[in-house]
């Protein structure tokens, strides 16, 4: 049977006035076999065309929905159901959804997962302050401070000492020596000291005197011996007082906090005798040294 082809464009108005084909006879619920067999492929243009409405669309697709059910030859017995479900957030789409069972088919979008409850603030932060630190023991945070106080003081530690030993570098350089000018007596006068130079070689100290400032009459005195890690950059200082009152000056030997003390007799130098230890200490718990 030859099919008429739509046409998307508009009939011109036709002259001929509009006859309905329908007869008199027609019983309700039935069609006319000619109305059915009838039907105008492009729509007439003197006829009013009705405005779809989404009434009149819910309408069609549920027309739509049971034609196709009478006419899919499904087998009933497998419990095969089509449905149609109509998007009303979507613009005119319709989707399909197909079920081997009687069940309806799960929803194919993105699940919305419940909200997590937000917590709830503290009353003037009180509580939530409670529990933030309930949560650490104290003596783990105790620990924690004396692990930072430890590591402070030894990196503290550390510079003092750099910086000390590079001060001493500066001022005494390696040997460590220190020297003087001094009138005590010895062939020298105010226009021409004696000269003195202390050092700290590998840890032994001495003393080094040139009366009148001659080389030719120099004169060792030696000191103590220092041991430990790093006692040979130990710098030594001299000074010259008047220890036992026989007006000559007496040396004394500085380094860390010991002072020795040589005795200014006979033209040289000696370490004090056992008679001569008290007024040494005397004079110096009198003058602070």
């Amino acid at each position: 049977m030859p099919v008429l082809e739509s046409a998307d464009h508009i009939v011109p108005r036709s002259i001929l006035p509009h006859r309905p084909i329908t007869g008199e006879g027609k019983k309700p619920g039935k069609k006319n076999t000619i109305e059915s067999a009838i039907i105008p492929v492009a729509r007439r243009a003197s006829r009013q065309q009705p405005r779809q409405t989404e009434e009149s669309e819910s309408e069609k697709n549920k027309e739509q929905q049971d034609n196709t059910i009478e006419n899919d030859p499904v087998d009933w017995d497998d419990e095969v159901v089509e449905e149609w479900a109509h998007d009303a957030t979507d613009t005119g789409k319709t989707k399909r959804a197909r079920t081997t069972s009687g069940k309806p088919a799960a929803p194919t979008g993105p699940k919305k997962l419940p909200k997590a409850p937000s917590p709830t603030p503290a009353k003037k932060g009180g509580s939530l302050r409670r529990g933030l630190n309930l949560r650490a023991h104290p003596l783990l945070l105790l620990g924690f401070g004396m692990i930072v106080m430890l590591v402070l003081w030894t990196l503290l530690t550390m510079a003092a000492s750099w910086w000390n030993t590079t001060w001493d570098d500066i001022h005494y350089g390696r040997p460590r020596t220190f020297q003087v000018d001094a009138v005590v007596g010895h062939n020298d006068s105010a226009s021409n000291p004696s000269h003195f130079i202390a050092l700290n070689l590998n840890g032994r100290i001495e003393v080094i005197e040139f009366p009148g400032d001659d080389a030719s009459k120099a004169r060792i005195y030696i000191g103590p011996q220092l041991y430990g890690n790093g006692q040979e950059l130990i710098p030594v200082t001299l000074s010259f007082v008047d220890i036992n009152g026989n007006h000559h000056p007496d040396m004394i030997i500085h380094f860390q906090d010991t002072n020795i003390v040589y005795i200014n007799d006979q033209g040289g130098f000696r370490p004090a005798n056992a008679n001569e230890i008290q007024a040494v200490q005397q004079y110096l718990q009198k003058h602070g040294q």
